[in-house]
């Protein structure tokens, strides 16, 4: 499944404008771009929240999307050292910054469908491809050898992400599954590649870095 690394240091987003400035994760020390990180404010009562849109007010700690690193984090009490202050951070912090994810990209996944976007299910998807239409291949993370195989037939060079269970695809189709998915390329389906990967290594899958598309 091919996703290719994003230039960590430069690079342009789809209006031609520098990408954002590299950020430190406070678990690795590892410099990356913010796409691949999970920033967090302290709120006033003192309670960590993720800040995934990344629009929240105040100084923002930023953290790898990593199932490793948010363990670290939350075992040797890094939140507090960044913050320099008393942090309460949620019991439930792992599964909710994988809630908040989900539902991003099931959302995502719902807007470009009623857009005339995204299709699902394997003819639809292939007549997608074969029109030209497709930037972006979903497939579910526990798909069976069989789908495996002809996935590789249809990407024919597009972008694969493996974030989602066929219920949870089938879920922005109204679908009880979803094995296969096809989204157009543009703003969504970048949305779609970032957010995909961030969740996959909250979930400790197999990722890439995120490129453009």
């Amino acid at each position: 499944m091919r996703i290719e690394a994003m230039e960590e240091r430069t690079g342009t987003t789809e209006a031609g404008a520098a990408a954002a400035p590299l950020r430190r994760c406070i678990a690795t020390g590892d410099s990356l771009p913010p796409e691949r990180l999970i920033r967090f404010v302290v709120a006033p009562d003192g309670t960590l929240t993720p800040d995934i849109e990344r629009r929240l007010p105040g100084r923002g700690m930023w953290l790898r999307a990593d199932r490793e690193a948010v363990a670290k984090a939350i075992a040797k009490g890094l939140f507090a050292r960044a913050a320099r202050a008393s942090v309460s951070v949620p019991a439930d912090l792992p599964l909710r910054l994988q809630s908040l994810l989900l539902q991003r990209i099931v959302d995502a996944l719902g807007l470009a469908r009623r857009a005339g976007q995204a299709v699902s299910g394997h003819d639809k998807v292939q007549e997608f491809v074969a029109q030209g239409r497709a930037g972006l291949l979903l497939l579910a993370s526990d798909a069976g050898a069989d789908a495996r195989a002809r996935i590789g037939g249809l990407a024919r060079g597009l972008d694969v992400v493996e974030a989602l269970d066929a219920f949870e695809q089938g879920a922005a189709f109204g679908r009880d599954r979803a094995v296969y998915v096809a989204v157009a390329p543009g703003s969504l389906a970048r949305r779609l590649i970032i957010d995909s990967t961030r969740l996959q290594g909250l979930r400790g899958l197999p990722t890439a870095s995120p490129e453009q598309v």
